[in-house]
């Protein structure tokens, strides 16, 4: 199942994020697909501060993983633009956050074949002014939390 969603403005785009945040539970990974400046980072941000008190939710370029602490996980937030071989992921403990927290994943495809099969997938496009969010799943439990989604 796929939900899609038309942004108008970096602020739409966070209050795409925030509703998505809010049917996050533990263990979900959001794999975040799109071009550079496609507004990755800005859906990690407000999707972040949807969960946490955090005021600065900073891109993780260069770090690769930043960290948040929410009432229920942690939330690791990974940009893997700069890794060069997909088992450099091992090095940031994603085995870790996988399972115990709930994971934002920008560059998604740098995983190669250990990309998690049971990812969120969310695509953002951009589309002149706009951008379109494109949220799926193949999970049942997960496409029911979607679909329940206003």
């Amino acid at each position: 199942m796929e939900k899609i969603y038309i942004a108008k403005n970096e602020a739409e785009t966070g209050e795409i994020a925030a509703k998505l945040a809010n049917i996050t539970k533990r263990g979900d990974i959001w794999a975040l697909h799109g071009t550079l400046g496609a507004g990755k980072t800005v859906f990690s941000k407000a999707f972040v501060q949807a969960l946490t008190d955090a005021k600065e939710v900073p891109s993780p370029t260069f770090t690769l993983l930043q960290t948040y602490a929410s009432s229920d996980f942690d939330i690791y937030h990974y940009d893997l633009y700069r890794i060069e071989n997909p088992t450099d992921i091992f090095e940031l403990d994603v085995e870790e956050a996988f399972y115990s927290g709930v994971s934002l994943v920008e560059w998604p495809e740098k995983m190669g074949a250990f990309a998690p099969r049971n990812m969120w997938n969310v695509k953002i496009e951009i589309d002149g002014d706009s951008r379109r969010i494109t949220v799926s799943s193949e999970d049942e439990e997960k496409v029911s939390r979607l679909s329940n989604l206003k």
